[in-house]
């Protein structure tokens, strides 16, 4: 998740990108918190140990970093309505910093994860193609799977949005740790989740409700999503103009 650092160089941002990582994976794999947390109690071990026995006398980010039950339940979606008359009303956004903003926008017409889009840069981001769109690439970072590399078309409010930012976000390419973070808490301050389990996550599971609704079939709402196809996969899927066709009814 980070890369080799010297262990007096890793600061509580890494440790929180590697907790935010297991965050997400939870989801994905349908874990429990224990596989996260046995896993980050190992980790601190072994850091503690080093640090201990080496006398380095290094203050290691090892606190408050245990998950808890309610990090991994499913969020509900946001609904259509809500997005379109809540998230994206006049002004609705105005306070958020713009590189956030702009990460929510793409989020809502692409489904991606909010780490996925704080790591694109100029060379996955494509809106002079004939069909605009960016792929998620190992490009300075390790991909949650063999199948999270795709390409995905940009259309509605999000294609409006990232033209703002053709280079990518630098304040979140580094670090997404306090992305969520910060989204969060102002849609929460400003009365903009539909319920209290809503979280950023929840774009995600709605892009899939809308590309259900609009009758996209499995192999493509999954290849857009980066999962696994549950059965042998022949052939390249759909291409990116068939695909921006197919989200038209989806997309806001």
């Amino acid at each position: 998740m980070i890369g080799d650092k010297p262990i007096d160089q890793i600061t509580g941002e890494d440790m929180l990108d590697f907790r935010n990582w297991w965050v997400e994976r939870l989801e994905v794999e349908k874990l429990t918190p224990n596989s996260a947390n046995k896993d980050l109690i190992h980790l601190g071990d072994v850091l503690k140990t080093v640090n201990r026995m080496k006398r380095l006398g290094t203050v290691l980010p090892l606190r408050d970093l245990a998950l808890k039950d309610i990090e991994a339940k499913t969020r509900p979606p946001f609904s259509r309505e809500w997005i379109t008359g809540k998230l994206l009303a006049p002004g609705a956004l105005n306070g958020l910093n713009a590189e956030a903003r702009t990460i929510l926008l793409v989020m809502i017409n692409t489904g991606c994860r909010p780490s996925e889009l704080a790591a694109l840069s100029g060379n996955t981001i494509h809106l002079e193609a004939d069909v605009p769109y960016i792929s998620i690439e190992p490009e300075g970072r390790q991909m949650k799977s063999a199948y999270a590399r795709r390409t995905i078309p940009l259309r509605g409010v999000s294609l409006d949005a990232i033209r703002a930012y053709p280079e990518g976000f630098p304040r979140y390419r580094g670090s997404s740790a306090g992305l969520s973070a910060t989204v969060n808490k102002y849609l929460r301050e400003n009365e903009l989740m539909e319920t209290s389990d809503h979280v950023l996550y929840s774009l995600r599971h709605s892009f899939e409700d809308r590309m259900l609704a609009a009758g996209i079939d499995d192999r493509v709402r999954r290849d857009l999503f980066g999962h696994r196809l549950t059965r042998e996969k022949y052939g390249e899927g759909a291409s990116l103009k068939q695909k921006q066709a197919m989200l038209q009814a989806a997309a806001l």
